[in-house]
């Protein structure tokens, strides 16, 4: 089976999946394996829809992640893995039939409500407690995340060469579906890049390595944010940035192609109030 999963990886590469959808996938077909290995007792050697089926009433009826059942999006995800993996065996004609289908899916209602839930005070606390620390890396990170609304992926993926600060702008050349796009720097973003380069001693070619490699790992920094905070992450600072840059008078459009979203209706949730507030104005009616 080692093997097939490696087969399967490169075939996901092929497909053109991000990193982090790949390592995703892989942890969800290994979670499905071990499951099946458990319930029947044999090695597995194809996809069968009753498996696939018992599979889906495990997932919604039994399978707990820190005590709490699991939610629609998380197991569509899991679905959505083996799907793929279905189509990767049907293409090493490992098996000719599909056994996962679109109706399997659990349907979810799209929520309307604006994500972001913290605020420009939020975040610029944030940002002084982490420059009171000293650490002027983590200190440009985070303003490079919160007033350009980049993925943490592609924040540390930026290289050198992508990046000028005269210019005032980046080039992101791996986004979401490897869709390459400008982003254009405020004067908060150049200033903190422009402090960390006098202290930035390395010769990668990326702008954010480490001491071990020559570009740190999201992990140290999702670890470096929740020093500082229990609340602020990479990805709500993306949030935040969607939100600020639409209350600020940028355009929907403006802000969809600064963040990279593939379609305006996600920019467009930002110009929804959050859930509290949504909540509040429930309390005039």
């Amino acid at each position: 089976m080692e093997e097939i999963l490696e087969s399967f990886k490169n075939y996901m590469i092929i497909e053109g999946k991000s990193f982090n959808t790949i390592k995703s996938y892989l942890l969800n077909i290994k979670e499905y394996l071990i499951w099946f290995q458990n319930t029947y007792g044999i090695i597995f050697k194809r996809l069968y829809r009753e498996n696939i089926l018992e599979y889906k009433s495990y997932l919604i009826n039994i399978k707990k992640y820190k005590g709490n059942s699991l939610n629609s999006k998380t197991i569509n995800v899991k679905l959505n893995s083996l799907g793929l993996l279905n189509k990767f065996l049907i293409k090493e004609n490992i098996q000719s039939d599909i056994v996962i289908k679109d109706d399997d899916m659990i349907k979810i209602q799209v929520s309307y409500a604006n994500p972001t839930d913290i605020t420009k005070v939020d975040v610029e606390n944030f940002r002084q407690i982490i420059l009171e620390n000293g650490d002027k890396r983590l200190y440009a990170i985070v303003t490079l995340l919160a007033y350009t609304g980049l993925r943490i992926s592609e924040a540390l993926n930026i290289k050198l060469e992508d990046l000028s600060l005269e210019a005032k702008e980046l080039i992101v050349r791996k986004g979401k579906g490897e869709k390459q796009r400008i982003v254009y720097l405020n004067t908060k973003v150049v200033n903190a890049i422009k402090e960390y380069f006098k202290v930035r001693n390395s010769s990668s070619d990326y702008i954010f390595p480490s001491r071990e490699s020559d570009r740190v790992d999201r992990n140290v920094i999702n670890k470096q944010f929740k020093k500082y905070s229990n609340k602020i992450t990479p990805h709500k600072l993306r949030h935040f940035f969607c939100t600020n840059a639409l209350e600020s008078g940028l355009a929907v459009h403006e802000v969809a192609n600064l963040a990279g979203h593939s379609s305006i209706y996600t920019t467009l949730i930002y110009t929804n109030p959050s859930r509290e507030k949504m909540k509040n104005k429930l309390e005039f009616l």
